[in-house]
């Protein structure tokens, strides 16, 4: 697939910064609406947005580090190449999810990651990079983000080292 625009495009014109998980983002948006902490799980740390949205952008070579977070996460594919998300869920599970636009191929154009899953990422086509959205409901926050300790994550789910090794 042809990519009309570069990596290097989105960063500038979309005011892309780095991510400490890879990659580069930019929120925005953030409701104005807020829910207090007693209407949400033991995970959340305090009162959060209703919900957030950000810009996403990774680069082959690069990766999304295995993270948790305490909310379900949207994501939506924008321009590019596909993405794959690795999502270990609380039952062990794998999931391998394509986030792009080739349905014929499986990929979607629209993912749901579950909270409190283990999930990280990484654009598989050489040269390629993919831009996408995250919404996350109720929004993030950085108090509710765990990133994936190598050793810990392995040994808790040793069925899936392989790719837990790739992506921390």
């Amino acid at each position: 697939m042809e990519q009309q625009y570069s990596a290097d495009y989105w960063k500038e014109k979309l005011e892309l910064v780095s991510h400490v998980e890879g990659g580069a983002f930019r929120e925005v948006y953030r409701s104005a609406l807020e829910l207090p902490k007693n209407a949400l799980t033991p995970g959340h740390k305090g009162n959060r947005a209703a919900a957030t949205g950000i810009y996403f952008l990774l680069e082959y070579g690069e990766f999304s580090a295995f993270h948790r977070i305490a909310s379900d996460e949207l994501w939506h594919f924008y321009d590019g190449v596909s993405l794959c998300v690795y999502e270990i869920k609380a039952n062990g599970e794998l999931v391998r999810h394509v986030l792009g636009k080739d349905i014929d191929k499986g990929e979607r154009p629209q993912i749901t990651i579950e909270a409190g899953s283990w999930f990280g990422s990484r654009v598989e086509v050489e040269g390629g990079y993919t831009l996408c959205g995250c919404t996350v409901s109720p929004g993030f926050d950085f108090a509710d983000f765990e990133l994936a300790e190598r050793a810990a994550l392995v040994t808790e789910y040793p069925q899936h080292k392989g790719i837990i090794e790739q992506l921390t």
